[in-house]
């Protein structure tokens, strides 16, 4: 398959590489910012696959077709490498947000727009509602009258907009204009959950400008080599994110997969180390894999990994970090008695 670049392509025009960006439309290929992103009439325009209340994030996600990454492990790739969904302006946007404000029943200070954050409020259990009683893992923050059902379960809707899934952030233009009529309309902060790929230092300007309030990064891995085999792109910039995004007043948190084989415990190490150089008090999720995509043969991690990856982390310096997808590495009694013993309760 030839890779077709968009002549308009910002990357270039600004001296970056351009992106892994191919993404099926019929039987033909086009770069994700032609074939899922266009202007029209004086607006622009986003091929949206859903948007809903999403767990346990508890916010308001966006799920974006196209992307300017080629995850070989991609979970979303039905949507993030394949055109579909329906094309939305940044007022439908800004309509689907009005509507979802009126349902939150959870109103966060500006430092806890994270997903990091909604796990210390609520273990989307639904115990409290079900049965009315709390689960013995409830941080008993909230009251039963705050947790609501949504298509992927119970908890809190949070103040918090954010766009996931695909990603081009490399043409921000879009996601400012939505910014600016969220902070305008609304009282939800403004997420971009990215891979960071094409978040240059002019497209950062213009997103704090538009009202974005932070950032969920997606560091795939710290080294060159692993980095381009996963996504097709280099990671040379990204590493720089987080001191970026920092010094211009964004909230920052990063998320990197435990993959065995290809991202292990001394790799994630390093990114906790490059965090904690910036800021020790970033918020640090270590996500287990599981077999997706290109990835189908390749194994989830085990416990013991995950403990290794969380001592790695916190050995860096880092203060918060959490293992996430506890399901794909937990299996039983004996898992759980590991996690106890070698891991804070709140981090997992």
């Amino acid at each position: 398959m030839s890779m077709y670049v968009s002549k308009t392509c910002p990357l270039i025009r600004q001296g970056y590489k351009p992106g892994s960006c191919e993404v099926k439309v019929g039987a033909d290929f086009l770069p994700a910012c032609e074939a899922t992103l266009r202007f029209e009439d004086g607006r622009w325009q986003r091929l949206i696959a859903s948007a809903h209340l999403s767990r346990p994030e508890n916010y308001l996600s966006i799920y974006q077709s196209g992307c300017n990454f080629s995850c070989r492990k991609c979970h979303s790739w039905y949507f993030s490498k394949l055109a579909k969904g329906e094309w939305l302006t940044p007022p439908d946007i800004v309509t689907a947000a009005r509507a979802y404000d009126n349902e939150v029943t959870l109103v966060e200070p500006r430092e806890r727009a994270t997903a990091w954050h909604a796990h210390d409020t609520c273990q989307c259990c639904g115990a409290c509602v079900l049965t009315g009683e709390r689960s013995p893992r409830c941080p008993g923050v909230l009251e039963p009258g705050q947790i609501i059902l949504s298509p992927q379960g119970f908890g809190p809707a949070r103040n918090i907009v954010a766009f996931t899934g695909g990603d081009l952030t490399c043409r921000p233009d879009f996601y400012a204009s939505c910014a600016e009529l969220i902070k305008t309309e609304t009282r939800l902060w403004f997420l971009l959950e990215t891979n960071g790929y094409g978040l240059t230092p002019g497209h950062l300007d213009l997103l704090r400008a538009s009202g974005v309030d932070a950032f969920w990064l997606d560091i795939k891995a710290e080294d060159p080599a692993r980095h381009r085999w996963l996504t097709g792109c280099d990671n040379e910039w990204i590493l720089q994110l987080p001191q970026e995004m920092r010094k211009r007043g964004f909230v920052v948190e990063v998320l990197s997969l435990y993959i065995p084989g290809v991202v292990e415990a001394e790799e994630l190490g390093r990114i906790a180390a490059l965090l904690a150089a910036v800021d020790p008090h970033i918020p640090f999720t270590v996500l287990a894999f599981f077999p997706e995509y290109q990835m189908r043969d390749t194994r989830p991690p085990k416990v013991e990994e995950m403990i290794r990856a969380y001592e790695e982390a916190t050995e860096a310096g880092l203060t918060q970090v959490r293992l996430g997808n506890l399901g794909v590495f937990a299996r039983g009694v004996e898992d759980f008695r590991l996690l106890e013993e070698r891991v804070d309760s709140r981090a997992y």
